[in-house]
């Protein structure tokens, strides 16, 4: 077999592509290509905003405290489904860790795991990320199912989701902090 420009030039394509769909160097393109590409998140119009009919959601903690959203009804809520192997997941944590560190005496964030205890312990420690993470003990609200992570939805004081986005977002934009702080003064 004799190996011409073209049929190594292919070669070389499809070792690429096969790197970067099978390959840990492909997952950090991913993550990469899912920073470069996010946007901020969009508000839900108001007639397609509905309402959290039921705050009773237990979760638990890494340490096993237990957590309870409707001990946290009448605030503005942060709730983000998400995975230590999920690329948009992994994209859109250093700017959630960002809006954490500035809201988190304002906002309650609710980060919601869809993984191993230890594998996302060691995920927050290699990244340097302190907010805390939950795992779901009970069913979760209807309003905030979704098959797809990443999943993040806001609501206001009034328990309505005013943002229910999926795949990354920047949630360290100004249009997400504008946002929130007129959530905040409602």
């Amino acid at each position: 077999m004799t190996f011409n420009r073209r049929k190594i030039l292919n070669f070389i394509f499809y070792a690429l592509i096969a790197a970067v769909l099978f390959t840990p160097l492909g997952f950090k393109v991913k993550v990469y290509a899912n920073r470069i590409f996010s946007g901020s998140a969009s508000s839900v119009t108001i007639e397609e905003q509905i309402s959290l009919q039921s705050y009773n959601w237990n979760l638990i903690d890494a340490s096993g405290d237990n957590f309870n959203l409707k001990d946290h009804k009448g605030k503005v809520i942060l709730v983000n489904f998400w995975a230590t192997w999920c690329p948009p997941c992994v994209a859109e944590m250093p700017s959630l860790q960002k809006l954490y560190t500035d809201y988190k005496d304002k906002v309650v964030f609710v980060l919601v795991a869809e993984d191993k205890v230890a594998k996302v312990n060691t995920y927050l420690k290699e990244n340097e990320f302190n907010f805390q993470v939950f795992y779901a003990k009970s069913n979760t609200p209807k309003e905030l199912v979704s098959k797809v992570i990443p999943t993040t939805y806001i609501l206001n004081k009034e328990g309505k989701i005013v943002v229910n986005e999926t795949g990354a977002k920047d949630w360290n934009s100004a249009k997400t902090r504008d946002l929130i702080e007129s959530l905040l003064k409602e």
